[in-house]
């Protein structure tokens, strides 16, 4: 039997209260749980204490024998000390991602536009030294008089 650390609503509708419960994978979400381990009330202010609570010492336990908690119940837990810092799944962060080809799209127009910039610096580079090659200083070619003194 697969268990889970899950939230359990309740509640009106328009206010909701969780409940945080440690339930059989395939039950319901509202439906059967085997204990109720602390709750949640999205309703009061993030900084208020009453928003979260946790049974510590039962959560541990239930930790402790293999039950997962979900996503959200991870991340009360690691606020509250009880795990380690919680860590997004990779499946979360690569949804909002674009599929594949269009991806493959991006990085070669990037690749284009970077070409074309480090294009566009060398043919101002070449522009700045033919510039200086015209406009150097010319070389004085008249030959050198010698004053000779007035005898």
């Amino acid at each position: 039997m697969s268990v889970k650390i899950r939230l359990s609503r309740k509640g009106s509708k328009k206010r909701p209260f969780n409940h945080i419960v440690v339930a059989n994978s395939r039950a319901p979400r509202d439906g059967d749980f085997i204990e109720k381990v602390g709750t949640y009330n999205p309703m009061l202010p993030k900084e208020d204490p009453k928003r979260v609570v946790l049974v510590a010492d039962r959560i541990k336990y239930w930790l402790s024998i293999g039950a997962q908690p979900s996503d959200k119940v991870a991340r009360f837990l690691s606020e509250a000390g009880i795990t380690g810092k919680y860590v997004i799944n990779d499946k979360q962060t690569k949804k909002p991602l674009p599929k594949a080809k269009a991806q493959e799209r991006a990085k070669a127009l990037e690749e284009k536009r970077l070409a074309a910039e480090e294009a566009k610096k060398q043919a101002e580079a070449e522009a700045q030294a033919q510039f200086e090659a015209d406009n150097k200083p010319a070389e004085e070619t008249a030959p050198a008089t010698e004053e000779t003194p007035a005898a």
